[in-house]
């Protein structure tokens, strides 16, 4: 019997039960990196955007976002992009927005959220280390280690304090 199902196994072949329509508000796919101070893994290393980035290239963000998010903590994070792994996209988070090489991370945990009356999907790998110190960038207007004891939901942008509490760093105050 062949099923009339369309499961979301999304491809470019016709052969069903593939298919090659979107959720109606569209799916994100992206990598964030939480990573602690050493010693301290309630501090979490944030940024709040430098206008002057290249945020398109680097994290997907077009002008409106960056201008919308650039009040707020953010976690170092972008959407993957066209055929890269999620390993791959931590690794270039790394280099791009952090400037820091070889570092290693533990990861992916991985979460599915979904928002909004469009049906909009997140789907999202957190990967996880630790430095001692805050790395240079010329991405972030700061760059520090943020204690997340103290966050409140309208501290950090895009939802991101969601992405802390998937990975068990952020506790609803």
């Amino acid at each position: 019997m062949v099923t009339e199902r369309r499961f979301a196994a999304f491809s470019t072949t016709a052969s069903p039960p593939r298919m090659r329509k979107m959720p109606e508000g569209g799916m994100c796919i992206s990598a964030f990196l939480i990573i602690s101070r050493r010693e301290d893994p309630e501090s979490i290393l944030m940024g709040r955007i430098d206008r002057r980035g290249n945020w398109d290239h680097i994290g997907a963000l077009d002008a409106k976002r960056v201008e919308r998010h650039s009040g707020g903590w953010m976690l170092p994070s972008s959407h993957l992009m066209l055929y890269e792994t999620p390993e791959g996209a931590a690794r270039r988070i790394l280099r791009e927005q952090l400037h820091v090489q070889g570092m290693k991370v533990s990861g992916p945990l991985t979460f599915v959220d979904t928002s909004g009356k469009e049906n909009h999907w997140d789907i999202g790998f957190i990967f996880t280390g630790e430095r001692e110190t805050v790395p240079k960038s010329d991405v972030w207007r700061e760059l520090r280690f943020v204690d997340s004891r103290q966050l409140k939901r309208d501290d950090v942008v895009r939802s991101q304090i969601d992405v802390l509490a998937y990975a068990g760093r952020w506790k609803t105050q």
